[in-house]
């Protein structure tokens, strides 16, 4: 794999040299300044050497390391003779995850091979996404977070609990780690579409931070993964030996929000103004509230609500050049309006303003959703939460979905329930009945949870619907066509998001970066891809792609004068991909 780290300074960017890594943090030891052919040293507290380099997962090679190195390192007697380049060991590895048939064990053995070579774990991944992608991310990481109790090992992040309440900000220095850009963080009550996993959750951050690194570019050294314990409703977990929570009733309301005031207090102390939070799997009542507290103060950002938008508005974009039109000549359908739902109508609302300079109460009009009550209408008004409260419209009341597919005529059902098959074969039929090609997102994780198959939807549409889902699905054949679905993966957006927020020194997030970063992809979206009914472009070049939201992004962060890395790099695309961590491995002194 040819090397994305170059010296910067060719790019005239005006990058502080002793920084040696674009997103700003100071490289001491010029680990990632370094072009693959320089040599470096393998600084730990001191120089890492023997039983102690073998131990280290950032620089441990295995039986990689050269002759050269062995004498160098006091490695003799500690490694087998033979010498395995770092590509035989990716074909190696790959050929024995390939042997187990059940997909929590290829995680689990993902994980042990991060937490022993951190270098050959991400270039595995980057080299083979679309086939490991399912393995550390939905849906295996959902039945991961379900036995985590049983299958921990080592902590691959820090746990903040009640226990450490007034403490935070010491917890926050026992990671070894200083430099820290990126947080992911949740409470563990809603993980995927699977519930309360209280502490459990914590495999959501650590998959979520692999994929930074591997897709976004991300130094591992610069993520951290936190989990807060504040307890657990599920009574399954709280009876569970294995359990490595806290074993009480969640807390609630003040308890719980100083716990987070003193979090957010404390990172912000800690690593500085321009580190990114990544909410992660909140539970809506405080997702929302978060967001709204947090967002003028802290450079934060939730996956669920603001990724999941900017993914899914990327879709509607690309979609169009296979339905025709404009965003603002269809119709929108949701089933659920939480976190996903609600997100993904504003960003819609918000790109058809944008594109018609018509005000967002009139754009919102073409955006319906239908909760757990129905469809929400004005005459509910009183009874809904905030953050429905948009998109109560008038109309009439409608119990059931198919009703409101009848009712409404939508051009565009989307799916974001958490419930698994609510797109009925009814439901798809009534889409099929006034669209051509109706557009159908089945987006709830994990597969368990979609709303429909994949095959359903070709099958009860006769291969006209124009299918994305949250979790993968095989091509489907019908009619003698084979159809490819699309995968509306927040993996598209974030990785690249958070770069663009990394390299610009971006100290708060708007809206129009969410709209920069789906313009981004959706223009990613080749003709070839047209041809086969995808409104997303493979994961094979996810790499590439994310340089480009990236530098999108970067650029709309200094448009409107929230980059504190200044001057603005000429070329931000070149940039975004001089600053991407490489796994290659290096040669030592």
């Amino acid at each position: 794999m040819s090397s994305t780290l170059k010296n910067v300074g060719d790019f005239e960017n005006g990058l502080d040299s002793k920084s040696g890594y674009g997103g700003g943090v100071k490289d001491v030891y010029g680990e990632d300044s370094a072009t693959e052919d320089q040599l470096i040293t393998p600084w730990t507290v001191s120089v890492a050497s023997g039983y102690t380099l073998l131990r280290d997962p950032r620089y441990n090679k295995g039986l990689a390391f050269i002759e050269k190195e062995r004498d160098a390192h006091y490695l003799r007697g500690l490694l087998p003779p033979a010498i395995l380049n770092q590509e035989l060991q990716e074909k190696r590895i790959m050929h024995n995850l390939r042997q187990y048939e059940v997909p929590l064990h290829r995680y689990t053995a993902m994980m042990d091979l991060q937490e022993r070579n951190e270098r050959l774990f991400y270039k595995l991944l980057i080299d083979n996404v679309e086939e490991l992608l399912p393995v550390v991310y939905t849906p295996t990481v959902g039945e991961a977070c379900q036995k985590y109790g049983s299958i921990y090992r080592r902590p691959q992040g820090l746990y903040i609990s009640l226990k450490e309440k007034g403490k935070i900000l010491e917890v926050l220095k026992n990671w070894p780690e200083k430099a820290i850009q990126v947080i992911v963080v949740t409470d563990g009550e809603r993980i995927l579409g699977l519930g309360d996993l209280g502490c459990q959750g914590m495999g959501i951050p650590v998959g979520k931070l692999s994929l930074y690194t591997a897709l976004g570019g991300v130094r591992p050294s610069a993520c951290l993964p936190i989990t807060i314990d504040v307890g657990t409703n599920n009574e399954k977990l709280l009876k569970d030996e294995f359990y490595i929570g806290l074993r009480q009733k969640r807390a609630t309301g003040k308890e719980y929000a100083e716990l987070l005031d003193e979090f957010m207090t404390a990172v912000k102390q800690n690593y500085g103004e321009k580190v990114l939070v990544q909410f992660e799997d909140f539970a809506n009542h405080n997702a929302f509230d978060l967001l709204a507290k947090y967002s003028s103060t802290h450079l934060v950002f939730n996956d669920d609500i603001q990724g999941t938008a900017s993914v899914v508005l990327s879709g509607m974009i690309a979609s169009l050049k296979l339905v025709g039109g404009t965003l603002a000549d269809h119709t929108f359908l949701f089933l659920g309006a939480g976190e996903a739902g609600t997100g993904i109508a504003e960003l819609i609302a918000l790109e058809i303003s944008k594109r018609t300079e018509a005000p967002l109460e009139e754009t919102r009009k073409k955006i319906w959703l239908v909760d757990s009550k129905g469809l929400i209408v004005s005459s509910r008004s009183e009874s809904l939460q905030h953050f429905k409260k948009p998109w109560a419209h008038v109309h009439e009341p409608v119990k059931e979905l198919v009703d409101a597919v009848k009712a409404i005529k939508p051009t565009v059902l989307i799916g974001t329930s958490g419930v698994g098959k609510t797109f009925t074969k009814e439901v798809i039929e009534a889409m099929a009945s006034f669209n051509e090609k109706p557009l159908i997102l089945a987006l709830s994780n994990p597969t368990s949870q979609s709303e429909c198959t994949a095959e359903e939807a070709y099958t009860w549409s006769k291969g006209r619907a124009i299918f994305a889902s949250g979790s993968p699905f095989d091509p489907v054949e019908y009619d003698g066509k084979v159809f490819v679905p699309g995968q509306a993966n927040n993996a598209y957006i974030f990785p690249g998001f958070g770069l663009g927020l990394i390299i610009s020194g971006a100290i708060r997030v708007r809206d129009e970066m969410l709209l920069a970063a789906s313009e981004a992809l959706a223009a990613q979206v080749t003709q070839e891809n047209y041809d086969k009914g995808l409104i997303y472009p493979p994961f094979t070049n996810i790499r590439k792609i994310s340089a480009q939201i990236a530098a999108n992004v970067a650029a709309k962060t200094y448009e409107l004068g929230l980059a504190s890395h200044l001057p603005q790099p000429k070329d931000l695309v070149k940039y975004a991909e001089s600053c991407m961590y490489s796994p290659i491995y290096r040669n030592y002194r």
